[in-house]
Order: structure tokens, then C-alpha cells, then sequence
């Protein structure tokens, strides 16, 4: 499989603007899966409907930076795809205001553009910040640059105003020009999530998969050991029941239909519609969280997407495995493409997710002598602690090899330029420790 093909496989993502607002989106885009974002810069938003264009044919779905360079693109130019873009809100002033009280600029009052009088006055309110006269600009929504920054160095030279707050890039620039004191005020991590969701229910890809069967498996980890503690056999079955409801609440939230295996196992389907929404994007299971909570029981769950329902419970079963294989109370998904997500957020929580691995990634990794225990163990690992680097003694405990073993895997790894060294740990007898960063694991990648 090529990069391109992998790229095609999720659903394309224009998205235009100024440098520091498209690296702010692209870092909360990695939460999202499905995405595979096309992010072009521009230096002002004159340029928006000019890369709007480049790469419309491209993309299934565009997003603008901010409301000016939206208008722009939606009145210069008619796009067939769907164009939404980041608004500025409420949320981006709070850490403004903090900003402004930390370095003593709200020693008089403040003025500010893009929002609203009652977004303003509702956060000088939550922030308990009673002593501070606002100027609120009242003229058009889209405006100039050099109108913006005329109205705040008008309230600023008259006295009345101590920090500008703007909302639009160039007039920051311009106000910094003129020496008075500003904050650009930039859309907050959730005002992104909220626009990324927008944008991904508004896709044809998205819409065409809403109805699409789910396969998913439950397994219950080591259930012979926890039905051991109990006291009696009436206590294991109730133990068991309490289970069984809990899943069957699980799956009844995903109008979804449960059938019980027998033992320790479940099956499940569902639509991915509403799977996607009630994992928030496929980032966590509340499931494991609620079962863990209530009897310190943890899941292994595999999720499997597939065109047809035969092809979705056997992408089921190989996400199970591989949550078996990375030692249990994890899930993974497998989509339709051989594509894995995971693991996601079960009882306790991930430090960052590592979304969405290239089923052809997997299989260089496989081909390289890294089985799919292993590969399972190191997705874990990275999600749960953010832990790319290892030396050879920590490799051969999580793997649970001899550290000869080890050393032979990590030699044939960097031949197959999926591990690289990347420094020395000193100690105080014997060699330096050599240590080897799993480069495949970084984020960009």
C-alpha cells in the first residue's frame, strides 16, 4: 500500500490559514482519525480563495482558519464541497484576560473586536474581573485591518483602555507596528474539536458510512482469577449478571445489538455512526471505565469495520487479538482497509492515542520480525505513556524475551529503519547503555 493510497482511505481535509492557527489544528486534527488533512499557509487572508481553489478538487471538505478568510472564499469563488471555518469565541478571551492580569495590563480598561458585548461582559463576570471598563467594537463584522487597530488606538491614546484584544491576525501586527499593547485572540482547543466535528458530519464520505454495520467483541480479562476472590459460586453468578447488565446498558446506548458468547464473551453490532459518536471520535470507551469502577474488572474489546458483516467479525476478532496481545484492559479497531485505531481511553487513562496506524506500516513492521504481540505492546505503551524509547533490558521485560533476543530484534529493527539509536545512558560501572527510539511510534509518522 503507497502513502497516497493510504491517504485516500480517509477523508481529505483542506485546511487554510495563517501559520500558528494551521499547527494548532493540526495537532488537535490527531484525535481524529477519519481525517487525513491537506494544511496550506497564508499571510493574509486575501489569500484564502486562491488556495481554496488550488485544492478543492482534492479534498472532500474545507476549513478556514477564521470567519474573515471563510467570507472571503465563499464570495469570491463557488466550491462544491463543504466549507466551514474556526469562529472565535468566548474561550479564546479567558486565557487573554490571564495573560493581561499576569504582566499588569488591566490597570484600566480593555478593548476588543470580533466578539460580542455579552461574550465579554459574561467572562469579565466568570473571571470575577468587576473593575475593568470594556470598549466593545460595534462597527461591521468584516472589517480592515486598519479600521480594527484605528478603533483600539483610538480608545487606547484617549486613556480609556490599557490592552487591545483582536481577533484577526493583521490587525495584531499592526497594533504591535503602532506600539500599542494587543492580544491576538486565537480559537480555543475545544472551539477546534467543535469545527473538526462539524466539518467531518458534513462529508460525503462520512454520511455514506453513517449506516455501516460494527462488529464488536468483549472479552472479560482474566475473569477466572476475579471469580476466584469471590466468597461462594452465588456471588461469581452475580458477578456475572451484574457484568452482562452493564453490557447490555453499554450496548442499548448504541442501539445496538448483544448476543453472549458464553463464558467471558460478548459480540455486539452496531452502526458506525453511532459508534463514532459515542467514543467521541474514537477516543474512549466509558464501558471500561463503569466495569473497572463498580468490580476492578478490566476489558479487552475489539472493534472490526468492514463492507460486509463477514468482513467486519473478522476485523473484529484480529482488534481483540491485538488487544489480548497488548496485555489486556485495551481496545482497538480495525477498519475496513486493514487500518488499526487505537488503543483508546478504557479504565485508565491514555496519555496521547496513536490514531491511526497504515495497515502497510504494519506489515514492514511484521515483515521485519515485530509479530503482532509485539506491535500490540508498543502501541500500548505509547498511548498509555507516551514511551517511544527503550533500552534493550526495559524492550526485553515488556516483551518478555531474553535480552539476547532483544538485542537480535533491535539490530534487524534498525536494519529495517523502523528503530534508530538515539543516545547513551552513563552508569556507574561498565559501558554506556545504549538507547533506541521505535521512530514509527513518533507522531509524525
Amino acid at each position: 500500500m503507497t502513502d497516497r493510497n493510504k491517504v485516500v482511505q480517509q477523508i481529505r481535509i483542506g485546511i487554510i490559514g495563517p501559520q500558528t492557527i494551521v499547527d494548532k489544528i493540526m495537532r488537535v486534527i490527531e484525535t481524529f482519525p477519519s481525517f487525513a488533512p491537506v494544511p496550506l499557509i497564508f499571510q493574509h487572508e486575501d489569500e484564502a480563495p486562491v488556495l481554496a481553489e488550488r485544492i478543492s478538487g482534492e479534498v472532500e471538505v474545507l476549513i478556514l482558519s477564521d470567519p474573515l478568510s471563510h467570507r472571503k472564499v465563499k464570495e469570491q469563488m463557488t466550491i462544491a464541497i463543504p466549507v466551514h471555518h474556526v469562529p472565535v469565541t468566548d474561550a479564546g478571551l479567558y486565557k487573554a484576560l490571564f495573560y493581561a492580569r499576569h504582566t499588569g495590563k488591566l490597570n484600566r480598561g480593555i478593548s476588543v473586536d470580533t466578539l460580542t458585548e455579552a461574550m465579554v461582559r459574561r467572562t469579565l463576570k466568570d473571571m470575577d474581573i468587576t473593575d475593568v471598563e470594556s470598549m466593545i467594537y460595534d462597527g461591521p463584522a468584516y472589517t480592515s485591518k486598519n479600521k480594527l487597530a484605528d478603533f483600539h488606538e483610538e480608545n487606547y491614546n484617549s486613556g480609556n483602555c490599557s490592552i487591545a484584544f483582536t481577533g484577526m491576525e493583521a490587525a495584531a501586527h499592526e497594533l504591535s507596528r503602532r506600539g500599542i499593547p494587543n492580544v491576538w485572540l486565537l480559537p480555543s482547543d475545544q472551539d477546534i474539536i467543535v469545527s473538526l466535528e462539524r466539518a467531518l458530519l458534513s462529508t460525503a464520505s462520512r454520511r455514506s458510512k453513517e449506516g455501516q454495520i460494527v462488529v464488536g467483541m468483549i472479552n472479560v480479562d482474566d475473569f477466572g482469577t476475579q471469580a476466584l476472590k469471590r466468597n461462594n459460586e452465588h456471588e461469581v453468578q452475580k458477578l456475572k449478571l451484574d457484568i452482562h447488565r452493564m453490557v447490555l446498558d453499554y450496548v442499548e446506548s448504541l442501539d445496538g445489538y448483544l448476543t453472549h458468547m458464553g463464558g467471558d464473551e460478548y459480540l455486539f453490532f452496531t452502526t458506525r455512526g453511532i459508534f463514532e459518536r459515542e467514543t467521541g471520535g474514537y477516543k474512549t470507551i466509558p464501558l471500561a471505565k463503569d466495569v473497572n469502577k463498580s468490580h476492578g474488572i478490566s476489558l479487552s474489546i475489539g472493534m472490526g469495520f468492514g463492507r460486509t458483516a463477514s468482513a467486519a467479525g473478522t476485523n473484529a476478532r484480529i482488534a481483540m487479538r491485538k488487544a489480548k496481545e497488548a496485555g489486556g484492559n485495551a481496545c482497538f479497531i480495525v477498519r475496513e482497509d486493514g487500518t488499526l485505531i487505537g488503543p483508546l481511553e478504557m479504565a485508565d487513562p491514555v496519555q496521547d492515542v496513536l490514531s491511526f496506524t497504515d495497515a502497510a506500516l504494519i506489515k514492514r513492521a511484521e515483515d521485519a520480525g515485530m509479530t503482532s504481540a509485539y506491535l500490540s505492546k508498543l502501541l500500548h505503551q505509547r498511548a498509555r505513556f507516551g514511551k517511544c524509547e527503550y533500552k534493550v533490558h526495559e524492550l526485553a521485560n515488556l516483551l518478555d524475551i531474553t535480552v539476547r533476543s532483544a538485542h537480535r530484534l533491535l539490530l534487524l529493527w534498525i536494519d529495517n529503519d523502523l528503530v534508530e539509536i538515539s543516545g547513551l545512558e552513563k552508569v556507574p560501572r561498565g559501558r554506556p547503555r545504549q538507547i533506541f527510539l521505535f521512530t514509527f511510534l513518533q507522531k509524525d509518522l
